[in-house]
């Protein structure tokens, strides 16, 4: 593979690697990078080729906006070329209902994998389906333009691409309850407040950010990094005393390894 490598380009989605880093990029700037079932499947098949030697995944949309939400073409009667009506989906068996929402979820699952460090660089509008997309992600790095919004409910509908979690872990009960109820607009300066952002920059410094926490990441050994992701991952799950242990037994395989001692 060369220092920068096209491993993907399909349907709004394009996954570059270059050595430890990967970029997956949304290439619909014109739509604002509106989602659609055939882009949640570019970027689920971009999880599935990802090279091992890839540590850090950063997340990018072209454009003004990172991406605007679902695009409501799938809620009209014709729906997308070649794919069910959302409304007709709705009509059918329950089964298939289900099976078909978890077949989306599949594009906004992969990035909290141990052995990866995600990063999303969000800019101008994340609506919907574009605010859980960059929620699907361990950190986010917001353009002082974003705006977050959650419009599933005032549309008679739920969040259901995975946001629900990450959220409520990020900014609380209460207030994930209110944005997503009200559907109103999160800004840098609340995102960053309540950890929805862990950094805010100009627009025109998103790239640099990006590269330079994704250069901090890849410079702890790489073990260290994913065993310290599962302890972090697994800790609001866990009581005190279960992560005491956890904590035990991750550094006693980590002192092992370093010892040269192979279980």
């Amino acid at each position: 593979m060369t220092s920068l490598d096209t491993v993907l380009d399909k349907d709004g989605v394009r996954l570059t690697v270059d050595d430890a880093v990967a970029t997956v990029t949304l290439t619909r700037p014109a739509k604002r990078n509106a989602q659609s079932p055939a882009l949640w499947r570019a970027l689920t098949e971009a999880g599935r080729v990802l090279p091992g030697t890839v540590r850090v995944v950063v997340l990018r949309g072209e454009g003004k906006s990172f991406s605007a939400g679902l695009d409501r073409q799938a809620f009209t009667p014709e729906g997308f070329d070649g794919e069910p009506s959302f409304l007709d989906m709705a009509r059918g068996p329950e089964a298939e209902l289900d099976a078909t929402i978890a077949e989306y979820q599949e594009a906004f699952t992969w990035w909290r994998r141990n052995d990866l460090v995600s990063i999303a660089t969000v800019q101008g509008h994340a609506i919907g389906a574009g605010f859980q997309l960059a929620l699907a992600c361990d950190l986010r790095i917001v353009a002082e333009d974003v705006q977050f919004a959650m419009r599933e409910t005032s549309l008679g509908l739920v969040p259901d691409l995975t946001g629900t979690h990450p959220l409520v872990h990020l900014v609380g009960y209460a207030r994930a309850l209110e944005i997503c109820a009200t559907g109103r607009f999160v800004h840098a300066e609340e995102a960053e407040r309540t950890g929805l952002a862990n950094l805010v920059v100009p627009a025109d410094q998103l790239d640099a950010a990006a590269r330079d926490l994704a250069a901090a990441l890849v410079a702890a050994p790489r073990d260290a990094v994913i065993e310290t992701k599962a302890l972090l991952g697994g800790a609001l799950s866990r009581d005190y005393e279960e992560q005491r242990v956890a904590e035990r037994a991750a550094q006693g395989r980590r002192l092992r390894d370093l010892a040269g001692i192979t279980d």
